[in-house]
């Protein structure tokens, strides 16, 4: 049975005049004790149809980590947890104008509460003591750090806002027993004491109170809505200026000759620098997603970009072959000609040194042979002249036509103009595109 406050007082020593007290009078008054198991064993509730209202406040020091891969959010908050023992109390003007005492967590009983998302324990031991106010509130604070689970919406990464709950409830308790408010004061608490925001920026917190069935169980739960903006001047620096950079690269290929191989290698090089770009990406973004995130679209809409590119290249090059084909096939040509010449020049000086035979000989030798074997030596030159001269023709045409591209060579450059036209037209539109998909609002 507790004495009343004066009695102790009348205990107290004095010393000049003047009351001297400690926290152990109020223990002794309270008659609270380790071994005293009325304190920590059941709710502290004269009638057990009152319930227990429990005061959450949580308070966001630092967001630590985001993992988007695995979803998971890592903060770093205080949770101060209070609620009201109907068998404390005390006068403090009977103790010297002590109004609260810090006492051992196990003394006392403790609503279970615990949090939803949670997926590993906190390392950090819970805090050892807790606080009882002359008025029977009585408070435990906390600081954890938190690993809990975080649906994460990466559509428009790295410009997305990303918001995560903490959802509060009792283990066994229902509403009946426990009910639990919030303070409304949280999120601006939490700006003040913001200490570091690594990647993340803090937008605001917001607190709902909702009901829910938990196995025939009518329970409180507080949520707690973290709203936070990446920072995402890092990832337009090293991903997206990048792959942009290798589009621009990728255009002015186009200034490099067609007839080496030299333009083909470096667009197929560009082309592996975006794969290796798309393969950072991958082990960036989680692998289940309602949609395709605008990154995904922004390197493989690149990537087509570029391929569409090279397949044109090869094309050209294919054609720029044909024309090179039918230049070889022409110059065989040109080297049968030249050998006809040639035999046809050596029949030339054969006949006339024939002619020179016959010029040896007299005249009325010449009389004497057959007229007509000297026509026919005439005609025969006559005609072989004109064959050479035909063919000398024929080479020196050849020749002229040597100067001017292949039918497929001048197609090529009209080819390469439209294409270039189309991939500077396709390029800005889909860029544009990609712009104001990331500038709408989430």
């Amino acid at each position: 049975m507790m004495l009343p406050g004066f009695l102790f007082l009348l205990l107290n020593a004095v010393v000049d005049g003047e009351s001297v007290c400690c926290y152990q009078d109020v223990l002794n008054y309270l008659n609270l004790t380790k071994s005293n198991e009325l304190f920590s064993m059941t709710r502290p509730v004269k009638d057990y149809k009152q319930p227990t209202q429990v005061s959450l406040e949580v308070l966001l020091y630092a967001i630590l980590d985001v993992r988007e891969i695995d979803q998971t959010f890592v903060p770093y908050v205080w949770i101060v947890t209070t609620w009201q023992n109907q068998y404390i109390q005390w006068n403090p003007d009977d103790f010297c104008g002590i109004e609260a005492v810090s006492l051992p967590t196990e003394v006392l009983w403790k609503p279970d509460i615990t949090i939803e998302e949670m997926t590993e324990k906190d390392k950090a031991p819970p805090s050892p003591h807790l606080t009882i106010y002359s008025n029977g509130l009585v408070t435990v604070q906390n600081d954890q750090v938190l690993v809990s689970t975080c649906r994460m919406h990466v559509y428009k990464f790295p410009f997305d806002i990303q918001s995560c709950n903490l959802s509060f409830k009792s283990v066994v308790h229902s509403v009946k027993d426990i009910q639990l408010v919030h303070d409304l004061s949280s999120s601006e608490m939490s700006h003040a004491r913001m200490r570091t925001q690594y990647e993340w920026l803090f937008i605001n917190m917001t607190v709902s109170n909702n009901t829910v069935y938990m196995l025939d169980l009518k329970q409180d739960v507080l949520i707690y809505t973290i709203s936070m903006k990446r920072r995402s001047l890092l990832y337009v620096v090293n991903f997206l200026l990048p792959i942009l950079f290798f589009l621009c690269l990728d255009l002015a290929s186009f200034l490099i000759s067609d007839s080496g191989g030299e333009k083909l290698s470096f667009k197929v090089t560009v082309l592996l620098a975006v794969t290796v770009m798309q393969l950072i990406l991958n082990e960036i973004l989680p692998s289940s997603s309602d949609k395709i995130p605008l990154i995904v679209l922004y390197c493989i809409g690149i990537f087509g970009l570029m391929m569409l590119s090279l397949l044109e290249t090869i094309l050209v090059m294919y054609l720029m072959g044909k024309d090179a084909a039918s230049e070889d096939n022409n110059t065989d040509g040109e080297r049968n000609l030249r050998e006809d010449c040639g035999r046809q020049s050596k029949a030339k000086r054969d006949d006339k040194a024939r002619t020179d035979v016959f010029a040896d000989e007299t005249p009325a030798e010449l009389l004497k042979g057959s007229g007509s074997q000297l026509t026919d030596v005439f005609e025969k030159l006559s005609d072989e002249l004109r064959e050479v001269a035909k063919t000398l023709a024929q080479v020196l045409d050849s020749r002229k036509e040597e100067g001017k591209p292949g039918y497929w060579t001048r197609m090529t450059k009209t080819i390469n103009k439209v294409f270039f036209i189309f991939y500077v037209i396709a390029s800005s539109l889909f860029l544009l595109c990609m712009f104001v998909s990331w500038n709408n609002t989430q």
